[in-house]
């Protein structure tokens, strides 16, 4: 399984607002530099996350963004499903566009459904707060401090 890089920017969003605290908003900017990626891509992401409820922004002079949910409420593999918009592994996934000649009686299928529900099993057992609550090289790599 391969996530796009929407979702890792979404997760490394999360990271860092959850490892900052709502003590003070975030910028965009701020987390692109920390993370030297792009700013028009955080841009798309952190709105998109606004609309899922998972961060509140806050416009104008002085606005930012923070986590709208407390960490221990966001849970990856639920992040993860809002986030990517494929999880079609192979063509027989997707009925739409199967064309797999043996699809009726194919075992593999089987096999690779039970694989994807053991890989959403494993991100479902972990929420945001698993990553970011005592984890100082985090805040330091991140935040340049300790907690």
């Amino acid at each position: 399984m391969r996530l796009t890089m929407y979702t890792d920017f979404s997760l490394r969003v999360l990271l860092y607002l959850g490892i900052k605290g709502n003590a003070e908003l975030s910028t965009v900017q701020e987390i692109s530099d920390a993370y030297g990626i792009s700013k028009n891509h955080l841009t798309k992401v952190t709105h998109e996350l606004g609309k899922m409820g998972l961060i509140e922004t806050v416009r104008g002079r002085g606005g930012g963004i923070r986590l709208d949910m407390e960490p221990k409420d966001i849970n990856i593999g639920e992040t993860i499903r809002k986030t990517e918009d494929d999880f079609h592994l192979v063509e027989c996934f997707n009925c739409e566009i199967n064309r797999c000649v043996i699809t009726p009686v194919c075992r593999l299928k089987g096999v690779l459904h039970e694989a994807m529900d053991a890989y959403f099993k494993v991100l479902d057992s972990y929420t945001l707060a698993d990553f970011v609550e005592n984890n100082e090289g985090l805040a330091t790599i991140l935040l340049g401090k300790t907690l």
